[in-house]
């Protein structure tokens, strides 16, 4: 009997799944597996909502498998252990996995190849997360991009591929002899304790997403997008994108349905900042790839020799939301407590950690993907580096966000932060991003003073950048 296994990594659905896809049309039996990759969880990367909000959609995956008749093998081990075991027990003569762009992805999936390759098992990558990779979208030149703008024009130039069908239900049962580790209750089990609520997590919870934020709330996407007070003003799918739950060519196939029945400008708009969102996505993940360096430094290398100044205190202020900074703070403690944060929030945070605090955006990255639920290395590390101003196509280092008109710019009443920041429930609208000027120092005790003044540390942070530019120049 011809058998294909089909390995889970960062695709949990059974609907346009290309590998899984192609592994039904190759074999007359599926084996679906997933492998719990201890180098993985033991990454100082890797924190507890994201195993949690994993944990969830791999439950999920399970039983919409069982629904057509398919048995999720779950196992734990090195994944070229595992995948050799599990094709000699099964008599599989290919493993089909979609392809991940991360270095470590890369360098376990050529070990895997490798090893299934010595035993005469094929090794079957395909494209399935983004779109276009990392070489399909080039300059005249037939170079990498390198800024936003013209890579998202010669994106949008080419036609997006139709999503896969979804998984025919099995044509041959289960083999119920074949190993598999029962699910674990909770990520703490897996070493990752999760102390946040989580999103709905799996496929059915990720469509669900999608089609509610595409029923109207995407027209107003365009300015509500900026407003994090606005519950409803982002799509709040990242997690299904960064799991794969639902993928970006069904997102971008029933986002053209829905653009094609909005009849106002603004809704128009929505929809297109949307997609431009889903490109930014793209545009980083083809970075990573194409200069895998940016996972361990700066993308322009001599930003390496910055000479950080921030102090440990202020990384814990800014880590804890102590910060004095309301729009700041309450960001933070809104991610702690939450495990996500809006788009805007995490530009003013970070670009406040590292050019108020003058703290290593390096430090920010990581504990960015310790506490999000949809913790990605190409996102997380492409808006590190763009706010810091050591990426490709980043914000100049001259540009640094005032934190008090950030936030009286996009939460002008304070609704936001006095969610987060009960302290400041008494403060008038104008001084609630400035409580230190409130002369009836309605303040309470118990909210921070000011950890650094805002001007000062702007100074310092061009000297700082100044001096790196000045010795390359030189």
């Amino acid at each position: 009997m011809k058998t294909a296994i089909h390995w889970f990594r960062r695709d949990l659905r059974v609907s346009d799944n290309t590998a899984l896809h192609e592994a039904d049309l190759a074999g007359e039996r599926v084996v679906p597996v997933f492998c719990w990759d201890e180098a993985i969880l033991r990454s100082p990367d890797v924190g507890g909502p994201r195993v949690a909000f994993l944990l969830e959609s791999l439950r999920s995956l399970a039983s919409n498998l069982e629904a057509l008749g398919h048995r999720l093998i779950v196992r734990r081990g090195r994944p070229e252990d595992v995948l050799v075991g599990l094709a000699a027990e099964t008599g599989a003569g290919a493993v089909h996995a979609n392809r991940d762009y991360e270095p470590y992805a890369r360098e376990r999936d050529a070990r895997v190849a490798a090893a299934l390759g010595a035993r005469g098992v094929a090794f079957r990558a395909f494209k399935d997360s983004v779109i276009w990779e990392e070489r399909e979208v080039l300059t005249g030149s037939g170079g990498v991009y390198t800024v936003f703008t013209p890579y998202s024009r010669s994106w949008r130039a080419r036609a997006v591929p139709a999503p896969r069908p979804r998984l025919a239900p099995a044509r041959v049962p289960s083999v119920a002899g074949w190993a598999s580790e029962p699910l674990p209750a909770s990520a703490s089990e897996l070493g990752h304790p999760c102390d946040v609520g989580l999103f709905p997590a799996g496929e059915r919870a990720g469509l669900k997403a999608l089609d509610e934020f595409l029923r109207g709330r995407v027209e107003r996407y365009g300015t509500g997008r900026d407003t994090p007070s606005d519950d409803g003003g982002t799509s709040r799918l990242s997690p299904h994108l960064r799991f794969g739950t639902v993928n970006v060519r069904t997102a971008l196939e029933r986002l053209g349905r829905a653009r094609a029945s909005v009849t106002t400008e603004v809704g128009r708009r929505g929809c297109e900042v949307w997609e431009t969102e889903l490109i930014w996505r793209e545009f980083y993940a083809q970075v990573l790839a194409n200069h895998p360096h940016v996972a361990r430094g700066a993308f322009r290398r001599e930003y390496d020799a910055l000479a950080w100044e921030g102090r440990e205190e202020w990384f814990g202020a800014w880590c804890a939301g102590a910060t004095g900074y309301p729009i700041v703070d309450a960001a933070m403690r809104c991610l702690n407590a939450t495990g996500w944060m809006h788009n805007r929030l995490r530009m003013i945070v970070a670009m406040f950690l590292t050019k108020d605090l003058l703290v290593s955006w390096q430090r920010g990255e990581q504990y960015f993907m310790q506490r999000l639920v949809d913790g990605d290395l190409a996102a997380n590390n492409g808006g590190w580096q763009w706010s810091a101003g050591t990426g490709t196509d980043a914000a100049p280092y001259f540009r640094i966000f005032n934190p008090v008109s950030q936030g009286e710019k996009f939460d002008p009443q304070g609704v936001f932060v006095r969610r987060w920041l009960p302290e400041l429930a008494d403060v008038p609208d104008r001084f609630v991003h400035r409580p230190w000027d409130d002369p009836g120092r309605r303040m309470a005790r118990s909210y921070p003073a000011r950890i650094v003044d805002h001007g000062e540390q702007r100074e310092r942070c061009l000297r700082m950048f100044k001096a790196v530019r000045g010795a390359v120049e030189a």
